[in-house]
């Protein structure tokens, strides 16, 4: 599974504690994840922000977007969240830096398309 395939998957993860696992399995201990909403470090931070999202978001699922790049340890890529099959509601862009054990360091998360 691709570094993007386990990022969306831990946000679509709506059992607590099958999503703290994912978020341990993906990002470090001391992680940040930073976007216009949120500003939060650690593992218990990250899986809220997700618990949130998906809080706002009720039925609606993540989704790779179009873009991915990745040079060094940074990668960075869109995303969607809407309706499963249907037009996004938000489309976002993530750029990621990586530890060296490949698990994710830092996010910094761009909204590009929000409802209104």
């Amino acid at each position: 599974m691709t570094l993007i395939e386990r990022y969306v998957a831990a946000w679509n993860e709506t059992d607590a504690d099958a999503r703290a696992k994912a978020v341990a399995e993906l990002w470090t201990e001391d992680a940040t994840y930073t976007d216009p909403l949120a500003d939060v470090t650690g593992h218990e931070g990250i899986a809220a922000v997700i618990a949130g999202a998906q809080g706002m978001f009720p039925g609606m699922v993540f989704s790779a977007g179009e873009v991915y790049d990745a040079h060094q340890d940074l990668a960075r890529f869109t995303w969607h969240l809407g309706p499963e099959g249907g037009e996004p509601v938000v489309v976002g862009f993530d750029v990621v830096k990586l530890a060296e054990d490949g698990r994710i360091r830092q996010v910094f998360g761009f909204l590009d398309k929000v409802p209104s």
